[in-house]
């Protein structure tokens, strides 16, 4: 059990660059977070077009043990992977071993029912070099006659597209309940489909017995950054202003640990927190569902993202841990904070970004999740063009094409004082320091979004000035 919790509580706190170039050498030896992509592509769990849809389907089952208790087990995996180096396959078992803690997080307290309402829920796994892997599970109970014990079909993938594999597993779902065998051509059908570039298509043939042929079509979001998140299910939990104090902690990379029953709250409301960031990838322990067994991650003294079920809340409060802000996702509010969340972002922009929230809270026409996806994601990222989006300006280049990011002179650049004493503080944090260690790669900018947008910021500001 202590190898598999070490397994996920792996935190990525790579040392910044705040020493200068004289660390050069240390970073040409710590590998990368995640496997590169080309400049312009985010460098997290979001991929190029072309590759495979998902690594593995499993389905994790309840087994009665002799003491009478229910152990989560994988009883079906595809595909079976030979032929794995040494090292590929020790990290195999390790994946497979501690997926099935994550689909059934709440314990061994199971008993047969006759009625369960499926839901969907998502986990993170951390790799030893820093690379994710999601688990989009769908949980539910077989068909059949009299009590049955529910069961998790689990796809692992390297891509971040929640809305993407929400639909695949409704299909998963859909031939469970004629037969198992039905599944099997499906999955074997997406994996040798190319996985579609933003806003493009793909088209799946599946048969179902008595139904004939089917054509499933899977369509990637525009926005590629926004493929992994509801802001919707944050928005319905929690008010504009829990919102931002919630943010102003995570953008200072702070403790935060999220509390609500349901595991599809959890995983939807602590991807929607992490997708506020963008630009910047949140860096540290990220667990959106964490299992029983491994409560004790909140004493962790290093920052965290986690979720964890409210009825372990009085657990929680016991462990020794340090100062932390703890959510309420159930009521709604937070109930245990550091004190000064109000204080950290700059107030004028605090509150425009507040007025723009309460807007959409207070807009009477129906949006679709796209549209609520975009309007919320937009206030953030004006809060980092405005903040932030001087930084390629300060990096100095070399004649041999390598940058150096000049922080000194980037903070004095900004005018304001309350803005600059934010971004003094934002600089020293983990995520800055990867997003401008990429940035001194490559003349090319590295999120093709935040650059667009901070493009335009300028170009309306330049028009204000000229009218």
């Amino acid at each position: 059990m202590a190898s598999i919790g070490n397994f996920f509580r792996r935190s990525l706190r790579r040392s910044g660059r705040r020493a200068g170039k004289e660390e050069e050498g240390k970073k040409e030896n710590n590998p990368s977070r995640v496997p590169q992509g080309k400049p312009g592509e985010r460098s997290s769990v979001f991929y190029s077009a072309g590759q495979f849809f998902f690594e593995y389907l499993v389905v994790v089952s309840l087994k009665k043990m002799s003491d009478g208790r229910y152990e989560p087990k994988i009883t079906y995996q595809f595909p079976k992977r030979e032929n794995l180096l040494k090292g590929q396959k020790e990290e195999e078992e390790r994946l497979l071993k501690a997926i099935p803690l994550f689909c059934f997080p709440d314990g061994n307290n199971w008993a047969p029912v006759t009625e369960f309402t499926s839901e969907t829920f998502s986990f993170v796994l951390t790799n030893v070099d820093g690379s994710r892997k999601i688990g989009y599970c769908r949980r539910l109970l077989p068909s059949g006659r009299g009590v049955r014990l529910p069961e998790v079909f689990c796809i692992i993938s390297c891509l971040g597209c929640f809305g993407l594999f929400s639909k695949i597993l409704d299909e998963v779902e859909k031939r469970r309940q004629i037969s198992m065998a039905v599944i099997y051509p499906f999955m074997q059908g997406l994996r040798e489909s190319p996985f579609p570039a933003p806003g493009k298509t793909v088209t799946i043939k599946s048969f179902i017995p008595e139904s004939g042929t089917e054509l499933i079509e899977l369509t990637r979001p525009v926005d590629a950054h926004l493929e992994h998140v509801e802001f919707q299910a944050l928005l319905q939990r929690l008010s504009p202003h829990r919102i931002l104090l919630i943010f102003a902690s995570a953008v200072l990379e702070r403790r935060l640990i999220f509390l609500a029953e349901e595991l599809s709250v959890l995983s939807q409301c602590i991807h929607a927190v992490a997708a506020l960031l963008y630009p910047f990838t949140w860096a540290h322990t990220y667990i959106p569902v964490v299992p029983e067994c491994l409560l004790d991650t909140v004493c962790c003294p290093t920052p965290f993202m986690v979720g964890i079920q409210m009825r372990h809340l009085e657990r929680v409060l016991e462990q020794p841990m340090e100062e932390a802000l703890i959510v309420d996702l159930c009521e709604g509010k937070i109930i245990r904070e550091v004190g000064d969340e109000e204080d950290i972002l700059p107030i004028k922009l605090q509150n425009e970004m507040l007025t723009s929230l309460n807007r959409h809270n207070n807009n009477n026409n129906v949006h679709t999740s796209e549209q609520v996806n975009t309007l919320v994601s937009e206030a953030f990222v004006q809060f980092f063009v405005r903040m932030v989006g001087h930084y390629s300006s300060h990096i100095k280049w070399s004649k041999n094409g390598s940058g150096t990011f000049q922080e000194r002179a980037f903070c004095k650049a900004i005018a304001s004082k309350t803005n600059r004493k934010f971004v003094k503080k934002f600089v020293k944090t983990n995520m800055f320091s990867l997003f401008i260690e990429e940035a001194e790669k490559s003349r090319i900018p590295q999120e093709a979004y935040f650059q667009q947008k901070i493009t335009e910021y300028h170009e309306q500001k330049k028009h204000r000035r000229d009218s």
